[in-house]
């Protein structure tokens, strides 16, 4: 089945052969038959079937190689993934062998083959460096506008971490689940990227906790602080700030106490995170600040007076 074109290919140009002698002169002289002419004259059947069997050769000889490079990497557990990088080169090695050798079997190469196959291969290459180029050209902007630099940490299309590698052709960001996501530059260019640090190792984190509404709210305010001083993670130099706002969660009324502080270094970033964290619901705990819960009033409370007409009847005493 992989070959199948190449053998309908081959009968074919048989076909064409064959028949070449029987067709009207008026036909042959047409240019698009000349064209044909000159496609049938390049092609080389007695090549075509060595190819054949070259092809499969080179088949068996993957297949082989393929297996070869399994049984190794069973054997040499610790040497597993450079078996198979070797066995990776040498596959494409021997397809970069085959490939001119099915093409001067199965061609007779002339001055016009060689025109043709140039202005082919020169619209292929075209086309397959398309992404390459416009990524090499990205990576000379990005070296020059300098967006981020390695050992920034950074958001991008929902991917965060550090940036350890800028290249020509692409970035290499390193999450925070020691995962290595390649990121072509020319996406970089089109999309936005969040930098959280931009050269420096202190960083700002954003830690939210959230009380109910009949809590004391200023005494969480200064809990918050405390725990972020004494934190051994904080870095001092920059202000810790502590946002209050109203928020729903879970279908009812809640106070979220959004903590800002700054990180000594980036790598401390979820130390921070978690030192924090432990800190402050301890001190609630032992202050009896307590999460948000969904408030009972009694139906007596649900009655408001009417303050209009207290006024009108304070007025008209």
């Amino acid at each position: 089945m992989k070959h199948a074109w190449l053998t309908g290919f081959t009968l074919m140009t048989a076909f064409a052969l064959l028949a070449w002698p029987a067709l009207p002169q008026e036909v042959q002289a047409s240019p698009e038959v000349q064209a044909v002419t000159t496609l049938t004259r390049m092609v080389n059947v007695t090549g075509i079937l060595i190819s054949l069997g070259v092809i499969a050769g080179v088949w068996l000889l993957c297949g082989f190689i393929k297996k070869l490079a399994g049984n190794l990497g069973e054997v040499f557990v610790e040497r597993r993934l450079t078996i198979q990088k070797f066995s990776a080169f040498l596959q494409f090695g021997v397809y970069l062998v085959t490939i001119p050798t099915v093409l001067i079997l199965s061609l007779e190469f002339s001055r016009e083959v060689l025109a043709i196959l140039g202005g082919t291969a020169a619209v292929a290459i075209g086309f397959a460096t398309k992404d390459l180029v416009a990524s090499m050209v990205a990576g000379i902007m990005i070296m020059f506008d300098r967006p981020f630099q390695v050992g920034d940490r950074v958001t991008f299309s929902g991917q965060y971490g550090d940036i350890t590698a800028i290249g020509l052709r692409s970035v290499k960001l390193q999450t925070l689940d020691d995962n290595t996501v390649t990121i072509p530059n020319n996406m970089l260019l089109s999309e936005i990227t969040s930098c959280g640090n931009y050269g420096v190792l202190h960083m700002q984190v954003v830690v939210d906790f959230y009380i109910g509404v009949d809590q004391d709210i200023h005494q969480a305010q200064e809990l918050l602080r405390e725990a972020a001083t004494i934190s051994p993670y904080i870095y001092l130099d920059k202000p810790v700030v502590v946002r209050v706002a109203q928020v729903i969660v879970e279908n009812y009324v809640a106070l979220r106490l959004r903590l800002k502080v700054y990180v000594l270094d980036t790598k401390f970033e979820k130390a921070l995170e978690t030192d924090l964290t432990l800190r402050v619901l301890e001190a609630f705990d032992e202050n009896g600040i307590r999460p948000p819960a969904i408030l009972h009033r009694s139906a007596g409370n649900l009655v408001a007076p009417d303050r209009r007409a207290q006024r009108r009847a304070s007025q008209n005493a």
